[in-house]
């Protein structure tokens, strides 16, 4: 549960008020103009920046127990942030090294996460030898090394051609729903928002705040079918008259 706003030291309002809940097993979407707080939000979910009022509460405590069993965050930024002079076995096992795991505990756990994002195999390899949809697989799969029940990812395939994203995509849903993980994803692309969703949150220009929420109320995992059939499109263009909406309803806050 979330109920703060955000306001830079500059004097510049990010977010206010957001009002937001996340429930266990969705897979909740962040869709919004350019600017209006998207990624802010997810790392005030993900604890890396503080409200500047209100508060936040993570499976109904404070930040503290999270950690606990059932109640495991992990992050998944835009770039891949991969250690160029790693394999990808460290690369991947980096979490588990610094959670103190052993060698021979660490690695099998590796191999799980790598086999679920397509990469058994691959252990060995540099990330200069991989391409980018490659590399932000062996991201995912270091986010899913640590066995998370709820993940935030902020652009993931954003920089990423078409063909790869939606092929990153059908696997991410396949993930979530192989995990029964909680995601919380943020996109600038309606079209993912509708192939991945539960629930849509688009949020209205500076200062940040819910406009709309919808349900994107299709059976999962979603086949690559889905895309071109009349309910996609009929859910494309609400989010899409949602969004001018949201775009035309900021206001300036210097």
């Amino acid at each position: 549960m979330l109920s703060a706003d955000k306001v830079y030291a500059n004097g510049t309002r990010a977010l206010g008020p957001v009002d937001l809940r996340i429930f266990p097993g969705e897979f909740v979407t962040l869709l919004g103009p350019s600017g209006c707080g998207k990624s802010t939000l997810l790392k005030m979910i993900a604890n890396l920046i503080a409200p500047s009022e209100g508060r936040i509460l993570w499976w109904r405590h404070g930040f503290d127990r999270v950690g606990d069993p059932g109640k495991k965050l992990v992050m998944v930024f835009q770039d891949a942030t991969l250690m160029p002079w790693a394999r990808v076995q460290k690369n991947v096992r980096l979490p588990l090294d610094l959670q103190g795991f052993k060698k021979e505990a660490a690695d099998p756990r590796v191999g799980e996460a790598l086999a679920l994002v397509g990469l058994g195999g691959f252990e060995q390899h540099y990330p200069r030898q991989l391409s980018g949809g490659m590399q932000m697989r062996v991201s995912i799969a270091r986010a899913l090394v640590t066995e998370p029940n709820l993940l935030l990812m902020d652009e993931p395939f954003g920089a990423l051609d078409e063909i790869t994203r939606n092929r990153l995509d059908a696997d991410l849903i396949q993930l979530w729903w192989k995990k029964k993980l909680t995601v919380v994803f943020v996109t600038h692309s309606i079209y993912e928002a509708v192939f991945l969703s539960t629930r849509v949150v688009v949020m209205a220009a500076r200062p940040g705040r819910v406009l709309r929420e919808v349900a994107i109320d299709e059976p999962h995992p979603r086949p690559e079918g889905f895309r071109v059939t009349q309910k996609f499109a009929a859910y494309a263009k609400e989010l899409s008259e949602c969004l001018a909406e949201a775009s035309s309803s900021g206001s300036v806050d210097l």
